[in-house]
Parts: structure tokens; sequence; C-alpha cells
């Protein structure tokens, strides 16, 4: 005899909880931002979630990164100190997600100054954490804005397809030898895998463009190259929001300079 699969009035009510106790921290939410001030991201200014001047210094022009062994040719929004950086960790470390539109919109530009904007490419961002779902990281959050701003003629939409084959070690304080060996044979390309609006997808073939937050060893763009290419994607750069290792064009703005102390003759 088959068993009903009407759920308990127990679970009905539970469901109910949960759906109100979203809407009252949704509601709740709303409310604060309209009381309190909200500061900016960038300089802890107000008018958040980002003032004028820090929209003014994420629109500077993205430039081409130094070459990385095993890297595709990758571009970056920008770079990784001063109000750039905070801006990035608010968004990456503290969960903001009211800068992702502005970092996407930030990417949009990176993709279509690198070139390899196009009907039928293919974003494909670089997974979460072990154990995060594929397409819910904050790099594809970043990656699905990328592909609102590029439209249908700058993207063929985003491809979640990378996966982790076994868990690996976060990459902060490693040199670059361990976080090649860290990155090494860590990702799969699942092919079929949903390509944002776009439905299933299989990157064989399609030109690629890998999306990441930061690139510092070149150790993650690497590896996730290698993956796609071995499922036989076409993998033509890669976009990051920041380059770290390099002096950024907007260092002069938003950085505390150095003391300097000299001696008297």
């Amino acid at each position: 005899m088959d068993q009903s699969t009407t759920p308990s009035p127990g679970r009905r009510l539970q469901g109910r909880t949960l759906v109100l106790a979203r809407a009252l921290s949704a509601l709740l939410t709303a409310v604060l931002d309209l009381l309190l001030p909200q500061r900016c991201a960038g300089c802890e200014g107000p008018h958040g979630p980002l003032c004028a001047a820090c929209r003014t210094l994420l629109d500077r022009g993205p430039r081409p990164c130094a070459p990385r062994r095993g890297c595709p040719p990758t571009w970056a929004a920008g770079g990784h100190a001063g109000r750039e950086r905070r801006v990035l960790l608010a968004y990456k470390e503290h969960g903001d997600g009211r800068l992702a539109a502005a970092l996407g919109e930030r990417l949009a530009r990176t993709v279509r100054a690198s070139g390899r904007a196009g009907h039928d490419v293919l974003l494909v961002p670089v997974p979460g954490r072990w154990g995060t779902a594929p397409g819910r990281g904050r790099v594809a959050r970043l990656a699905r804005e990328c592909a609102r701003y590029l439209g249908p003629a700058g993207t063929a939409g985003t491809a979640p397809v990378l996966r982790y084959r076994r868990p690996a070690a976060r990459q902060v304080g490693l040199d670059r030898a361990s976080r090649l060996d860290n990155r090494a044979g860590v990702f799969l390309a699942w092919p079929r895998s949903h390509a944002g609006h776009a439905g299933p997808v299989d990157p064989a073939g399609r030109p690629v463009v890998i999306v990441d937050d930061v690139l510092t060893t070149g150790a993650t763009l690497a590896e996730a190259a290698r993956a796609l290419r071995a499922e036989g994607a076409r993998v033509v750069g890669a976009v990051v929001v920041a380059e770290r290792g390099r002096p950024t064009t907007t260092s002069g703005i938003g950085v505390t300079p150095r003391r300097r102390f000299y001696k008297r003759p």
C-alpha cells in the first residue's frame, strides 16, 4: 500500500514558521537600512554601500596581469590595496552582498577590455570552498552579475562546471610551491552543468573565460584551465577582480602613506 506524501500538520507549521521568520528578517533589515546610515565599504564614509568617490575609483581602467606559469591570459579589474581591497574584502570575507553588482560590473568592463567578450563565450567561475554547492559561491555570484552587465552580445552566460575532486586546504599563507601543490589535480570539469539562463551546457569546444576574485600566484587559475581543457573547452582567458603582487594603479587613493623619518644632519 502506498504511503501518503501529504506533509504532516507539524511539518506544515514548521514551514510556515520558517517563511514568516524570513519575511520578518527582511523587514527588519529594510527598517535598519532606513534608520541607520549605511557606511561605504571603501572609505567608511556615509552614502554606502559605495560612495561616489569610491565608485569613481572602481571605474578606473582594467589592466592585463603579469604572466603566471600555466595561467591563461588574465586581466584584472584593479589592484589589491587601499579602498579596492577593502571593498573586495567587505564582499568576500564579510558577506556584504550589496557590493556584488558593483564588482560584477567591474568584471564586465574587464572582459570587454580584454577583448574576450562574445555571444558564444562562457563565463566559468572558480568554485567556492569544498562543500559549496555548484553555482552558489561568491565568485559564482560575481560571474552572474558580470554576465548580466555584458548581456547576450558579450557572453552566452555562466557555466559553473568546475568541481572539487577532493578537499583542498585554503591558499592563504602558502608560498608559491605549496599553492601549486595544493591545487594540483584538485578540479574536474563536469559537463552538462547549467549555464545561468541558457540551460544545460557542455563546455567542450566552447570559448571559456575563467572568473575568480584574486590572482596571486596563479595556481588556482592554472588548475582551473587544466581541468577545463581536459574536457575539450577552449580557455581563451581569465578575469579577476584584483591582482596581488603588483602596485595598484590607484595606490595613491585611500592608502595611508608610510611615515618617513629623517636624521638631522
